[in-house]
């Protein structure tokens, strides 16, 4: 596997989306850009609101808008607006706002999740391209543990595929919608949750049926028990992978394109790992340190972390 930094700075960057020949990001101190696909030229912009250079951890994207949202009070969501300049849509603030993914079933509909508040998940959707948004009230969710919320470590705590969502948790559990977001249910998976820093760092679907989950402890990386889950039954039930083996702590975790479920890449800034066979066994690839990570094709994918985005090519 190759390494190639595309982009040094100071900017710490937790989320990327691959768009239409490109890939863009969002990171802290407001900062925003694409790199283009072609070239691998980078363009970047600041975003500030008031006084505030937001501190961006979760960006989706339509066929017609680019959305990021801003984790921290007051949350913060922008969309691309006519004359080229973000515009915000939503903002929130009150005791324990605090975003932390966000994604899209269509052009239409999306949603973005966010840490408990007043007894259930904060979470927002959209029914008319992002243009407005709407919390979900608590009467009509389930539950939260006190204290639940989501890791805004890499923008990977939702995964979409149809009409389904799966959202995972700080306490190992998986919010799952059938019907973009309309009603959820919760699945309690094996994912040790004790502590404050445990918990479901990063979900991926290869289908509707076969998944991962992953985590750990980012102030205790080299644990690796309890940490990587898969399901085949689209999430319905968990169990345990490479449990007490490699990996230990991971921020992000992808499906290889075309690899048939089997092929899986998860990152951290403890480096790159790599599976051929569904989680069960893994190898270490790099020490190179990254947050978050993108396919593009089968070989190629982007990876962002503390100042720096990567390029890595795989074949």
């Amino acid at each position: 596997m190759d390494v190639r930094i595309l982009f040094n700075d100071s900017v710490s960057i937790r989320a990327l989306e691959v768009m239409d020949g490109s890939v863009a990001f969002a990171g802290n101190g407001g900062v925003f850009g694409a790199i283009d696909l072609r070239t691998q030229q980078i363009q970047a912009k600041q975003q500030r609101f008031d006084t505030i250079f937001p501190e961006f951890r979760a960006i989706a994207h339509t066929n017609a808008d680019f959305f990021m949202l801003s984790a921290g009070r007051p949350a913060l969501l922008f969309k691309t607006g006519n004359q080229g300049l973000m515009e915000l849509v939503y903002t929130e603030d009150g005791e324990g706002v605090f975003y932390d993914a966000m994604a899209f079933w269509n052009d239409m509909e999306g949603l973005a999740i966010g840490d408990e508040m007043n007894g259930c998940l904060s979470i927002l959707l959209t029914r008319d391209g992002g243009n407005t948004w709407q919390k979900t009230p608590c009467s009509e969710l389930p539950k939260a543990l006190a204290g639940e919320g989501a890791f805004a470590a890499s923008n990977t705590n939702i995964d979409i595929i149809g009409d389904k969502a799966w959202v995972g948790t700080t306490e190992g559990r998986v919010y799952f919608s059938t019907d973009k977001g309309k009603s959820w249910e919760v699945i309690q998976t094996p994912i040790q949750h004790e502590e404050a820093t445990q918990g479901i760092y990063t979900l991926d679907f290869y289908s509707d049926k076969i998944g991962i989950a992953m985590g750990g402890d980012y102030t205790k990386p080299s644990e690796m028990l309890g940490n990587k889950a898969f399901t085949e039954d689209g999430g319905k039930t968990w169990s345990l992978i490479a449990d007490g083996m490699l990996p230990g702590y991971k921020s992000c975790v992808q499906f290889v394109p075309n690899g048939n479920g089997k092929e899986v890449v998860a990152v951290g800034f403890t480096g790159i790992s790599y599976s051929q066979d569904g989680g069960s066994s893994w190898e270490d690839l790099s020490e190179e340190s990254f947050y978050t990570l993108r396919f593009v094709n089968d070989s190629t994918a982007y990876a962002a972390g503390k100042y720096r985005i990567g390029l890595l090519q795989f074949k």
